[in-house]
Formats: C-alpha cells, sequence, structure tokens
C-alpha cells in the first residue's frame, strides 16, 4: 500500500536586498574565506557523488526501497558537478582575460 503525497509547504516571500560594502578587515580576510568556500564546495560535490554511488549500489541488490531517492541523488550530483565544471570554466576565462590584459 503506498502512502499520499504531503501537501506542499508555502513558499515563504523574497526579502529585500540590503546593501553590502566592503570593510578593509573583510577585504584582508576575503582570500582565506574564498579557499575555504571552496573547500567546501568541492567537498559537497564529492559528498553528493558518494551518495549517489552509495544509493546506486542498493538499487542494483534490491536494499533501496524507494528508487525515486537514487534518481534524486543521482541528478542533484549531475547538477553539482555541472555546476562546478561551469564556475571553473569561468574562472579560467577570466584568468585568462585579466593576462591578456597585462601583456
Amino acid at each position: 500500500m503506498t502512502s499520499p503525497i504531503a501537501a506542499i509547504a508555502a513558499i515563504a516571500p523574497i526579502s529585500s536586498p540590503t546593501a553590502v560594502t566592503a570593510t578593509p578587515a573583510a577585504s584582508a580576510s576575503s582570500g582565506s574565506s574564498f579557499a575555504s568556500m571552496l573547500s567546501q564546495g568541492v567537498d559537497a560535490v564529492s559528498g553528493a557523488q558518494n551518495n549517489a554511488s552509495h544509493l546506486a549500489v542498493q538499487a542494483a541488490t534490491g536494499a533501496l526501497t524507494d528508487p525515486a531517492q537514487y534518481e534524486i541523488a543521482a541528478t542533484q550530483a549531475s547538477l553539482m558537478t555541472q555546476l562546478a565544471t561551469t564556475m571553473e570554466s569561468k574562472a579560467v576565462s577570466a584568468f585568462n582575460t585579466i593576462m591578456g590584459m597585462q601583456a
């Protein structure tokens, strides 16, 4: 027997954007902050891929009762990988553009 799908919760309204100003202290620590954010992003992509791989093994062995979980995890891992690849490509392009300006 299947259970009915739960109701979708209301979407929260988007808050208005706030102004962001750079301070000297924030600029000085932005290098380590960027590196940690980049590391966290790579770890998140790796974690999503590991989760999808684990669920794929469970689906293949018959231990996974809901195949939709695997589909969601595989799609999430795929999208995260595509985003990481796109960001890497844009960063390399920006670097090459900046190096071309110095010539």
